[in-house]
């Protein structure tokens, strides 16, 4: 290849990222391995999609260098190949957030949403948290809390969250997180919570913001 053919063969290179980032199944699918790695059979359910379809996702991901895999016995395990790829979902992400009408409007709904808290980053809060006066709640799945969580949290992942709600002190603030800003799971617990009669509140960022701002994420401890 002669030094003029270069440009031509980084561009191509490039937009085949750019190729792979164009297709929302594929994007949900690196927002799931943001949190932890998964295998086929466990991305073609939470996608509902066929195993086929996702395997060819998959392999799109792989080609782009995007995510990687390991096998384990029967089953493929695939997680997000490096941490630029975890910063360049958050950029995705954000980016389609500042520039994107439709999707400021969307998110609109968040932020009006009566009992979000965007200080989770906060010592102030941490230091609560430490001393018993705040709970901070991970509402993910239990692998999810394990391969990473905010300082002292604790974890009841969402589908059990109705039989284990008994279980919280009524006398002290809760604030829930999930996988983020775009995840539900932790506006559809804090209203369950409230109902209840707790004092419960949602943090917008989750553990992939948070380790993106450099903030210390800790291994798993305890299943409370």
């Amino acid at each position: 290849m002669s030094i003029e053919d270069l440009p031509a063969s980084l561009y191509d290179a490039f937009a085949r990222v750019g190729q792979a980032l164009a297709s929302p199944h594929r994007l949900r699918i690196l927002n799931i391995l943001s949190q932890s790695e998964r295998s086929v059979e466990e991305l073609a359910t939470r996608l509902d999609q066929s195993m086929a379809n996702t395997s060819t996702h998959l392999k799109v991901l792989k080609q782009a260098r995007l995510v990687v895999g390991r096998r384990q016995g029967k089953h493929v395990y695939y997680g997000l190949a490096n941490e630029a790829t975890q910063r360049l979902w958050l950029s995705l992400r954000d980016l389609g957030l500042t520039e994107l009408p439709e999707v400021r409007d969307l998110m609109h709904t968040y932020a009006e949403e009566p009992h979000s808290l965007s200080m989770l980053r906060t010592p102030e809060l941490m230091e609560r948290a430490a001393r018993g006066e705040v709970i901070v709640l991970d509402l993910r799945s239990t692998r999810e809390f394990e391969t990473g969580h905010l300082p002292g949290a604790r974890s009841i992942p969402a589908a059990e969250l109705d039989q284990r709600i008994k279980d919280l002190p009524t006398d002290r603030t809760i604030v829930a997180y999930c996988r983020g800003p775009y995840c539900v799971t932790a506006i559809q617990g804090v209203e369950k919570m409230r109902a209840a009669g707790l004092d419960a509140h949602r943090a917008v960022d989750g553990v992939l913001e948070w380790r993106a701002a450099g903030l210390p994420i800790e291994p798993s401890d305890h299943v409370a």
